[in-house]
């Protein structure tokens, strides 16, 4: 993992590095990949893992509370806060046209970007199950940590210490609904926050900030019809958290918004489906080689 400084502190991100020949026509643009509350990059290894090949992948690990480094004492942790973030992150490392993908509250965070006119990097998104309009906080899990951000760090600690239990992350409280397969992904996100006292500061922080405002992505969806560029939806076609309904009608806003429904899956697809994410994304990200006939 890589870091980089920013104004709210120390982000590790993921880069497959530079491409070969950025003037080659069988090159993607780059994907730039955003997870979700009390996750960190690792969501994407699956899917980084089948479209490396053909694009430059970045998936920095924001501060949601699976992060390692902790954030500056004036950090701002909204969800409008943690998307100026992600501005910022692609201003440092001066990355243009890229294909924005988020999941779970990364798509969230991809829908603030674009809709706070601050695209000008974006040329694509994709957003995979994830919170919008009113969805916020979302489900049993979203509503059990907005009340777990409610308490004191020490005691959020203790309570997230029974996320070490397999079997306890595996509850519909936790993320149970959100991934079939991803246990041990899950695993590793809770270490920070289960053995770091400013993380788990950091985690309470932010918390607070992403619910104090319900409505902030309704407001965004009143802007999202001014992005005028691709857009993909794919979503879990079982998911109990995002609602499909919720899918479908932000492919009808976005002007090229278009829907693709994963079977078996829940909401984290990265982790349930990696592979069928990854050719939806490469199918919508496909660059036309020349035309034959000449």
């Amino acid at each position: 993992m890589r870091e980089i400084e920013l104004t709210a502190g120390t982000v590790a991100y993921e880069d497959t590095g530079e491409r070969a020949d950025a003037d080659a026509g069988s090159d993607g643009p780059t994907l730039v990949f955003l997870h979700g509350l009390m996750m960190d990059a690792s969501l994407w290894d699956g899917p980084i893992a089948e479209l490396s090949g053909e694009h430059r992948c970045v998936a920095p690990t924001l501060p949601l509370g699976a992060h390692r480094r902790a954030m500056r004492d004036d950090a701002d942790l909204s969800l409008p806060g943690v998307a100026r973030l992600v501005v910022e992150f692609l201003d440092r490392l001066d990355l243009r046209d890229v294909t924005l993908v988020g999941n779970d509250t990364g798509g969230a965070l991809v829908q603030l970007v674009i809709s706070e006119g601050a695209a000008e990097r974006v040329g694509r998104v994709v957003l995979v199950s994830c919170e919008a309009f009113d969805n916020l906080p979302p489900g049993l899990t979203g509503r059990t940590l907005a009340l777990a951000g409610k308490l004191s760090p020490r005691m959020f600690g203790l309570f997230m210490q029974q996320m070490r239990i397999g079997a306890v992350r595996r509850l519909p409280i936790a993320f149970g609904r959100l991934t079939r397969r991803g246990g041990a992904a899950t695993g590793r996100w809770m270490r920070p926050v289960i053995t770091q006292q400013e993380i788990r500061r950091d985690a309470v922080r932010m918390l607070r900030a992403v619910f104090a405002d319900t409505r902030v992505l309704l407001r965004a969806a009143e802007r999202l019809p001014v992005f005028d560029r691709p857009a993909l939806i794919v979503w879990a076609r079982d998911d109990r958290v995002m609602p499909l309904a919720h899918g479908r009608r932000l492919a009808e806003l976005l002007p090229q918004g278009r829907l693709v429904e994963i079977e078996d899956s829940y909401t984290l697809v990265p982790l349930d489906q990696p592979t069928e994410l990854a050719l939806a994304v490469r199918e919508f990200t496909c660059v036309p080689g020349p035309d034959p006939r000449w």
